[in-house]
């Protein structure tokens, strides 16, 4: 069975409290990362219709700070999904006070892993991207998967072959 990133959309949206702040007022980093992991599970899950686990933070980009009383949505789909596991794209929105306006502050990847009752990996069902924006991030998660597995030493960089593809001219 195929499935589109869109049926695995999550969407979840929150207040910033005085709790969830820095003394500077801007949310906690491990703060939003708790709610990013939560809505990319949820995404996986979704996706999967299994159990699932969190294996690995792959990115994040903290790229403007959320200040008390923002509210927050964090937007996360499935981007790529692998044997068992599956990457997770997530975008992190603040909405404007005075206009609505929602501006991206942050974006994440996660990867997750689909496991049955006992903790053994599960195969998930394959993902077809539909838009511009999935289908490039399908594109570039096996190139970050690869890489992943070269930096961690479990593929050699000669067997990295979209990887490879982006340094190396084709005839």
């Amino acid at each position: 069975m195929t499935r589109h990133p869109e049926e695995s959309k999550s969407v979840m949206t929150d207040l910033v409290l005085p709790s969830e702040t820095n003394p500077i007022n801007n949310l906690f980093g491990g703060e939003l990362l708790a709610r990013m992991d939560r809505a990319a599970s949820i995404a996986a899950r979704r996706h999967s219709r299994r159990i699932v686990v969190t294996a690995s933070v792959n990115h994040v980009a903290f790229n403007m700070p959320i200040a008390l009383g923002s509210v927050v949505t964090v937007e996360a789909k499935v981007s790529r999904a692998f044997k068992t596991s599956m990457e997770v794209y997530i975008d992190v929105w603040i909405e404007d006070r005075e206009s609505g306006e929602c501006i991206k502050a942050n974006e994440a990847i996660y990867t997750f892993v689909a496991v049955d009752e006992t903790g053994r990996p599960v195969k998930v069902p394959e993902i077809k991207p539909v838009t511009d924006q999935e289908k490039l991030r399908y594109k570039g998660a096996l190139r970050r998967k690869q890489l992943s597995l070269v930096l961690a030493g479990k593929m050699k960089p000669n067997d990295a072959t979209e990887l490879k593809a982006l340094f190396l001219e084709s005839s």
